[in-house]
Formats: structure tokens, sequence, C-alpha cells
């Protein structure tokens, strides 16, 4: 149970002021957009890179927190921009951080446990299809031998992923065996694990549906030079009318891993409905942006001010 003295809001009287600090890059597109927000809301904004974080654990048993921006108990809510790749160490690290950040009272978005699911394909992949919704035929293994034989059961055409990753990062199509033999050959040498995926014909079009809070909007994209539609690989997007079969499929998955602000990505098939292929904890919305007509990233602020208010009084209530 939460007491008092462990939540830093409750420490004072003194009414939360709305600090925001953005894990992530200071620069970029993002970034402005994300000041521009908070600006508009009246909220402090400050930025600070994962790699910044640090903690002090003291011999009376308690444990400090701190980044580049300074003490994290300075802030009202954490917001989690990116998670920049790293040793198993620093990933394990920052994590261990925010989850004591949110042991001590405070409010992540989106918090340790959904980023934990989100950034592992596997594990993602799994709350999907417990969930009752389509996904494309998957084999996780963890040598070349396995993964060859995976490449045969999925029928010689697949797409090999990272388990950790985004952004179209590392995603290959592969038809031909002895291609496979040599990328699993090299997965095998860097000892990561085989994510094999059935290609999902026509590869191209898909649609994310972006979550912010109880917003879920609908972006179909499409790439006529590559079966990947990220933006930055050359895909674009169009706003399209979200139904109610897909919003409920959006709030089901993100709900079930805990995301307030997410994307869930739906393939275009040739062989029956579209299938969920990954949840995003951290999405960029650059391309979706260029077809909102709202805000994402005020819309994001709005979620973190809301649900910080929403927390502060249900960890009130829990420590009295």
């Amino acid at each position: 149970m939460l007491r008092s003295h462990a939540v830093p809001w409750l420490q004072t009287t003194r009414v939360p002021s709305n600090r925001l600090l953005v894990l992530g890059s200071d620069q970029g597109w993002h970034a402005n957009e994300l000041r521009l927000a908070a600006q508009s809301a009246e909220c402090e904004i400050s930025f600070a890179l994962y790699e910044s974080l640090c903690s002090r654990v003291c011999s009376n048993g308690s444990a400090e927190l701190s980044c580049s921006a300074g003490s994290l108990a300075d802030f009202d809510t954490i917001i989690t921009r990116t998670m920049p790749m790293g040793s198993f160490e620093q990933i394990t690290f920052r994590l261990a951080v925010l989850h004591e950040y949110v042991r001590l009272g405070g409010h992540v978005i989106n918090p340790p446990r959904a980023l934990e699911i989100a950034i592992d394909k596997f594990a993602t992949l799994a709350v999907i299809a417990k969930l009752g919704y389509d996904v494309p035929d998957t084999r996780v293994v963890q040598s070349r031998r396995e993964a060859m034989n995976a490449f045969r059961e999925l029928g010689g055409d697949c797409v090999v992923k990272p388990v950790f990753g985004g952004e179209g990062r590392g995603v290959m199509r592969i038809r031909e065996s002895e291609l496979a033999w040599t990328v699993f050959a090299t997965l095998d040498q860097l000892n990561a694990v085989h994510y094999v995926q059935a290609f999902v014909s026509p590869g191209g079009r898909d649609t994310r549906l972006l979550v912010i809070g109880n917003d879920v909007f609908a972006i179909k994209r499409t790439n006529p030079n590559d079966f990947r539609t990220n933006v930055a690989g050359g895909g674009e997007c169009e706003l399209i009318q979200i139904t109610d079969e897909q919003r409920t499929l959006a709030r089901n998955i993100t709900e079930a891993i805990g995301l307030r602000f997410g994307s869930v990505d739906l393939l275009d098939s040739d062989n029956g409905p579209s299938r969920v292929v990954e949840v995003n904890g951290i999405p960029g919305w650059q391309g979706a942006q260029r077809v909102l007509p709202v805000s994402v990233a005020g819309l994001l602020v709005h979620v973190a001010r809301s649900d910080f208010h929403k927390h502060v009084s249900e960890v009130t209530h829990v420590g009295a």
C-alpha cells in the first residue's frame, strides 16, 4: 500500500504544476511538437536522454532517482518518447528506474510494464492471439536449424524481424533458401532470436490504429515500392473512417498491454481478414500528423495531464 511519504506530490500541499519530463531527445520535429503542446497547455516541459538516468540507493533504504533534467520526483509525469537501443543491462536498468518511480507513486505514459510487452514482438503477439485476433503465422526459435524448418513450414516466403526494434529496421522478406541460410547464420553469430513470420500478401498496405487515451484514429498506409509501409521507408498516409470493430480491437489490445499511447497495425490480406501484425508502445507520429485534423502532441499532453490528476486522486485515496 502506498503511503504519503513515498509519493512526491503528497509531501506538500502544492497544486500539481503539471511538470512533464520527456525521455527522449530535445531536438527534432517530435520534441518541437511537444514543446508547443506543453506551452499551449501551460505546462512545464523538460527533456532527458535515457542514458542520463541514474539512481542513488541509500543506507536507510530509500532510492533517489534522477536524470540530466534533475530529480525524477520533481516531475508530475514522465512521457517515454523513445527507447534507444542498448545492452541488456542498460535496457533492464532503464526499465527498473521507471518501475521504481512508479512504485514510489510516479506516473508514466507509457508505464514500464506496458513497454516491456510492447517492445517485445513475441510477447505482444502472444497477447493479441490470446485475445482472439488474427495474426500472421509466426515461429520464434533460437537456432539456424529451427529457423530453416520454420522457413519451410511457412511456405518459403517469410518476413524476418528483430524481436526488439521498430521503424522497419532489420526487417527482411526472404524467399530463397540460400538467403535464409545466410541470414539465420548471421543471427546465430549475434546470439539473436529468430523471429520468422509468414508473408501476408499483397504487402505494402496496412492500417495503423493510433490510440491516444480514449481517442482512436485509423490511418491507411501504402507503399507501392516496398512491403514495409513505414513513412521513413517511403510509405504514404491517408486518414480513413474508423469502424466500430477497429476501434474496439485497438482499445482491447492497448488496454490488455497497458498502453495509453500506442499504435496497432493491421496488415491487409488477400486471403481472409486483416492480420494484427504489431503494436508500438512508442510510436512516431510525424506521418500521421500530416493527415490528422488534431495535434497528436496536444492530445498526448492532455492525456498526460488528465491521467495525472486521476492518478493523484487514486493515490491519495489509497494512502489515506
